[in-house]
């Protein structure tokens, strides 16, 4: 074959062999499924060899055919790959995000590393915030934070509620031969966040007194809070999110059903001079596409 085929002919061969059939690649593809058997036809006419086999009303691909369409997706790969790599390469410059440290040490600083690949010519730095909702650094172009997300003149985007539930190590656990009840955490050590007030909701939700939630370790930082709870030392009200991969992993355990619904919110904000940078726009998307895999 002296030619390359069509590219609508390549994509609707790519489409068909992930699919396996033609209606479904040809919603894919915005197209007809006569028009998308058209291009069929016309690959294998191209090619000189057969790509398909039809057994009675259904279709499926040869042993050529499905070589072929796996070098194929290869290829429209490298293509969209090198538009992807050449389209970044215009975005340039330095970019300053603040994020909260449980937030920044358990979900952002494991995936930032897939960022700076998309965007090599921006320079990230992460900083983190007195106060976990705090947008007042005149540095930062893109603040992830956690409250209510009333920062009146800010860009602001919800995005990820959170639920709040009892975690501990399965060691403390085990030392106290389980929990069966929400009645055991009245003598357990609790683990706080600056105040009680997370561990006082539960407590309510729970039908226990609020003023017993008044006692226990209070820390600054909520890494402080995982730290003591990964060691034993208590029972840590945890956020859902960034613990997940603790609780998959089984360094965290979840010994209730129960979980509360935090009235704070991950959000993010951007200043509005900050808006149109484009290292900022940039980060902004990837944060959206990222979180939604999880």
């Amino acid at each position: 074959m002296s030619r390359i085929p069509s590219t609508q002919a390549l994509r609707a061969l790519e489409s068909f062999a992930r699919h396996g059939t033609v209606w479904q690649a040809a919603d894919e593809l915005n197209l007809t499924r006569s028009a998308v058997s058209h291009q069929l036809r016309l690959l294998e006419r191209d090619l000189g060899f057969r790509l398909m086999n039809r057994i009675g009303t259904r279709v499926e691909l040869t042993p050529q055919g499905l070589a072929y369409a796996i070098d194929v997706r290869r290829a429209l790969a490298v293509i969209s790959g090198s538009a992807t790599r050449n389209a970044a390469r215009g975005v340039t410059g330095a970019l300053t995000v603040s994020c909260p440290p449980g937030f920044a040490s358990s979900w952002l600083c494991t995936r930032i590393g897939s960022f700076s690949d998309a965007f090599p010519d921006v320079i990230v730095s992460v900083v983190t915030p007195r106060r976990l909702d705090d947008v007042s650094n005149p540095d930062v172009d893109v603040f992830i934070t956690f409250g209510l997300g009333n920062q009146p003149g800010m860009e602001v985007e919800l995005l990820k509620e959170v639920e709040f539930t009892p975690l501990c190590s399965p060691i403390l656990l085990n030392r106290r031969e389980g929990m069966d009840t929400p009645q055991a955490l009245l003598s357990a050590t609790l683990l706080h966040l600056t105040d009680f007030a997370d561990w006082e909701m539960w407590f309510h939700l729970s039908g226990l007194p609020t003023e017993a939630a008044q006692t226990g370790i209070r820390f600054s930082d909520m890494n402080l809070v995982y730290a003591a709870a990964l060691g034993a030392q208590g029972v840590a009200m945890g956020d859902e999110f960034i613990c997940q991969q603790a609780m998959a992993t089984g360094l965290l355990i979840r010994p209730f059903d129960l979980a509360l619904r935090s009235p704070r919110s991950y959000f993010m904000v951007v200043p509005p001079e900050k808006a149109d940078n484009p290292a900022s726009a940039a980060f902004r998307g990837w944060l959206r596409a990222e979180l939604p895999q999880e």
